[in-house]
């Protein structure tokens, strides 16, 4: 798709939800699922069916990714597709990546040292422009990624999560 087809795709989707706010209400879903190896699992999102499986540093296989790889994958994709969407916006000619980084002390989900947080205690984001992109526009493009990633502002903002266990 090029630059401005990108625009005139979300035109008429931004009148709908402008006219029926409604209709921009979404929920995504992912199903996980035992596989026969305790050490994986498979996660369903409705259009695709991926691996995972516990870090080797937890003792999984250390072949596939793990859960904070599939988290780190998507703070990239959705920073990636962001930035390329709001440069398009500008008309802005680069290439852009991005690399998301973070860091954990497995002592924490392994239980071993209560005082360790389980889970990533930083997270790095490095977002890549290679252009001709004048200060004014690149701090346009920096703050409207970061406004309009949901992932990011997800992590940034926190999201509260309702836990319902089932016994059958």
């Amino acid at each position: 798709m090029s630059e401005k087809d990108l625009q005139e795709a979300q035109r008429p989707i931004k009148e709908s939800y402008e006219d029926k706010p409604e209709k921009a209400q979404v929920t995504l879903s992912a199903r996980g699922e035992e596989q026969s190896d305790v050490r994986s699992c498979s996660v369903d999102i409705g259009r695709a069916i991926y691996e995972a499986e516990l870090h080797e540093g937890a003792a999984g296989p250390g072949t596939g990714a793990c859960s904070g790889d599939l988290l780190l994958g998507a703070l990239a994709a959705c920073s990636q597709l962001t930035a390329q969407a709001v440069a398009d916006a500008f008309d802005i000619e680069a290439e852009i990546t991005t690399e998301a980084h973070g860091d954990l002390d497995l002592r924490g989900t392994l239980g071993i040292d209560e005082d360790v947080p389980v889970g990533f205690q930083d997270l790095q984001l490095e977002v890549t422009v290679d252009g001709d992109v004048n200060e004014e526009t690149a701090a346009a493009l920096e703050r409207y990624t970061e406004r309009y990633c949901v992932v990011y502002q997800t992590l940034v903002d926190g999201a509260a999560i309702d836990v319902e266990w089932a016994f059958e």
